[in-house]
């Protein structure tokens, strides 16, 4: 029961921290640019580097 209650008081102060600093930045939680899936064809890549088309084919 201990480890139960240990882990939820974690989880909870960690939950209210992200709070805190969301309400404090007074900014919208906002996601990634769509990622890979909103990357054009042939465009260059922020995470591996790729500058041609098939660089990072495996």
């Amino acid at each position: 029961m201990f480890e139960f209650l240990l882990v939820f008081s974690v989880i909870t102060a960690s939950f209210a921290a992200i709070a805190v600093g969301v309400i404090t930045k007074n900014k919208p939680i906002a996601g990634s640019c769509g990622g890979l899936a909103n990357l054009e064809r042939g465009a260059p890549c922020q995470i591996c580097g790729r500058t041609a088309t098939g660089d990072c084919d495996n």
